[in-house]
């Protein structure tokens, strides 16, 4: 049979009704020859597995497993902010890693931070009988996951923690790393601090910012928020901030940024600028040591890991309280603080 005889091309995957048609067989003799079912003559099989060759047809995996396995698969969803921020993708691959070493497979979704994205995206996982679900929220409330909870689907929230739902989490240190932030600002001499944060909404944000500003309260400096400029969210805004900062009277002798897109932001600001203020910011930078920015470090994939182990263990069986795991970030100091502030 030629192209021509198949008809014109249409759009979408065939059906095992047309594989069943081109290799002249019933639909239940292809379907058993496809599935390495017996009682089915070998050159039939050969038919069959050349007509859906020649038509490009698939099996559907995950209908298959659903039906072996009482309606669950081996996916485990990852709802992402950015994946193009190299902080999610290293957090992915250490929860991959995990997972994968006990037959599941990672599906990761982006938000862009948009809540009603996150929302439809989370739908469209638990749609497709995820066995267990990561979250890397931007919405303000989780209450509308309860059901689902209820069913057994566990749930892990990383990075942010849930807000109306009893749900495992696994969480930075953002008070202590903020507070050794400004700790080292001040100890190098500077009361003059510009701080630049992502969404003003976002947990991470609120948490890095109240203990940055109360450490420097604690110092005297009772103003600190005259220095602060937040939703800088993505590289251009950092930039858009940080020449704000710097065009000020006076500018500040010393910036904090809250995560690593801000950082980038405020390099590209500062690279060639004849009396650059001091930069210390939060999570550690690809080339941060070649770059010599000082920064509050910490391991996303050792967090994917962590991750990787509490659903594990819920999927499992545990059943006890949510748990929720804080780990420690650290203080990097590098050349960008070396920077003292002018006197006068």
């Amino acid at each position: 049979m030629t192209e021509d005889e198949l008809g014109p091309t249409r759009p979408g995957r065939p059906g095992l009704v047309e594989v069943a048609a081109l290799a002249g067989v019933s639909v239940k003799t292809a379907s058993r020859a496809l599935n390495g079912e017996g009682y089915v003559a070998h050159d039939t099989r050969r038919r069959v597995q050349q007509a859906a060759d020649r038509l490009g047809y698939r099996l559907n995996g995950m209908a298959r497993e659903l039906r072996r396995s009482g309606n669950t698969s081996t996916l485990v969803g990852l709802v992402g902010g950015d994946l193009g921020n190299p902080f999610y993708s290293k957090l992915a691959s250490g929860l991959e890693r995990e997972v994968r070493l006990h037959g599941l497979q990672l599906v990761t979704v982006n938000t862009d931070e948009d809540p009603q994205s996150e929302e439809r995206l989370t739908g469209a996982l638990l749609e497709r009988r995820v066995r267990a679900l990561v979250i890397v929220s931007t919405l303000p409330g989780h209450r509308h996951l309860a059901a689902e909870h209820r069913h057994g689907i566990p749930f892990v929230f990383v990075d942010r923690p849930p807000t109306g739902l009893a749900a495992d989490a696994v969480l930075l240190d953002n008070d202590g790393g903020a507070r050794q932030a400004a700790t080292h600002l001040l100890e190098h001499g500077h009361t003059r601090i510009g701080i630049v944060g992502d969404f003003s909404r976002l947990r991470t944000h609120q948490e890095r910012i109240t203990s940055f500003g109360a450490t420097l309260r604690d110092a005297g400096i009772a103003d600190w928020r005259d220095y602060l400029l937040e939703d800088a969210h993505d590289v251009a805004a950092a930039q858009r901030a940080v020449t704000d900062l710097l065009d000020r009277d006076p500018p500040p002798t010393a910036i904090f940024t809250t995560n690593n897109r801000i950082t980038t932001g405020a390099l590209r600001v500062l690279r060639g600028h004849p009396c650059p203020p001091a930069l210390i910011g939060f999570d550690e930078l690809d080339l941060g040591d070649i770059l010599d920015v000082t920064v509050i470090a910490h391991e996303p994939e050792n967090m994917g890991r962590q991750t990787a182990r509490l659903l594990l263990e819920r999927l499992d069986g545990y059943t006890g309280p949510p748990r929720w795991v804080i780990l420690p970030t650290r203080l990097i100091p590098r050349g960008s603080t070396r920077r003292l502030p002018a006197r006068g």
